[in-house]
């Protein structure tokens, strides 16, 4: 292995010390450039590119630049396609994601909890929800990629659902919200070269985007205007590249092209314009993946996102993701993360026909109105095929 040949350490426990601890540090120090400045409420696009994120992701600190090798290599990056073990069709792709405080609002019977549910992902059903809880922030995410994927090649169709909302504590606040839905077919590419030491990938995803953001009477009920929505059509491409040096620990370079060709939005008729640009940003990782067994491996990765400042009011210790991931007999794994300045984890099993992720993550919301400082985020990923 390449850190044992840097470091006379022959015990496997010891080595997972020292690389725990490498990243414990690396974690430490980032945290320390590390504040927050959402401004208006958004979708945190600096820290969170990809049009579908990955449990097993966020999970890792949303750092999967270098280790993805499963469908999500659509989004992530494509270069991850080499990778990609079986080939799968996914018939379901669900992923299922709600804040803390989305978790507490609403009645706690069961018909309560399903009509919380499906308040969550319409604005006024967001709007009632807050209505008795001021100074809350709601958060809710559904996305369904039902997709086929095999090494080298994968397609499938996105659908992408994300609603917020939050409500101030102070006298005649309003209801502030966002609301982003996605949808539209893509199709992805890789090819490898010198044996699979480097490879590059390419998707293209015929987005279909509609998003809306706003304020209103927390009182009066809310039903968005054609004109107040912004919707639109683009074509847009993701490129990536890995390159995997042949030693020890397999260290892993990587690169990512959001929105390659810097493409806009058409707008829709009878609508308030198109959405605005996704941003041709860059991301850059590295990672290193070592044996610690016959059936067990280790992986650490440390991602930067927008190396190219497209974000230019996102501060740079927002940016960092890391993550660390221990895999048994390629079945269960275990994942620890720091992403936007905070702390995730989770825990995945993964089978030939059945994939589950359970994972916690939390981004930096302490410049909203609601001074919540950290808004913890719970999902649950399932995927089921042949």
């Amino acid at each position: 292995m390449l850190l044992g040949a840097i470091f006379p350490i022959h015990n496997y426990t010891k080595r997972v010390k020292l690389l725990s601890g490498i990243t414990f540090t690396l974690i430490f120090l980032s945290s320390l450039f590390t504040h927050s400045a959402w401004g208006k409420l958004g979708f945190s696009d600096a820290a969170y590119p990809e049009f579908a994120t990955s449990g097993r992701a966020l999970a890792l600190g949303n750092a999967y630049l270098s280790k993805v090798d499963d469908s999500a290599s659509a989004f992530y990056n494509p270069a991850g396609l080499g990778t990609v073990r079986k080939a799968h069709f996914h018939f379901s792709n669900f992923h299922l994601e709600a804040n803390k405080n989305w978790l507490k609002l609403g009645p706690s019977s069961s018909g309560g909890i399903i009509s919380n549910f499906r308040n969550g992902f319409k604005v006024d059903g967001t709007r009632k929800l807050l209505l008795n809880h001021p100074g809350s922030f709601s958060h809710s995410r559904f996305h369904f990629t039902p997709n086929f994927t095999m090494r080298h090649f994968s397609t499938g169709y996105l659908y992408s659902n994300q609603t917020r909302g939050v409500y101030g504590t102070e006298p005649g606040a309003l209801f502030e919200y966002a609301k982003r839905v996605d949808h539209g077919p893509y199709a992805s590419f890789n090819v490898s070269l010198l044996g699979g030491l480097v490879k590059m990938g390419v998707t293209g995803i015929l987005l279909m985007r509609e998003e809306t953001f706003g304020e209103s009477d927390i009182n009066t009920a809310l039903s968005p205007q054609n004109s107040e929505i912004k919707k639109g059509t683009g074509l847009l491409f993701t490129t990536g590249a890995k390159l995997t040096l042949p030693m020890g620990g397999l260290p892993t370079f990587a690169v990512k092209v959001n929105n390659t060709m810097a493409q806009h939005f058409s707008a829709s008729k009878d609508f308030g314009g198109a959405p605005d640009q996704v941003k041709q940003s860059v991301d850059v990782g590295f990672s290193l993946t070592p044996a610690l067994g016959k059936t067990t491996r280790f992986h650490f990765e440390i991602n930067y996102k927008d190396l190219n400042n497209r974000f230019k009011d996102t501060d740079s210790g927002r940016k960092i993701g890391a993550g660390l991931e221990i895999d048994f007999r390629r079945l269960f794994f275990v994942r620890f993360g720091y992403g936007d300045g905070l702390a995730s984890g989770g825990i995945g099993l993964r089978t030939r026909r059945l994939e589950v992720d359970l994972t916690t993550y939390a981004v930096d919301s302490s410049s909203s109105t609601f001074k919540g400082g950290e808004d913890r985020r719970f999902l649950l990923s399932i995927s089921s095929g042949l």
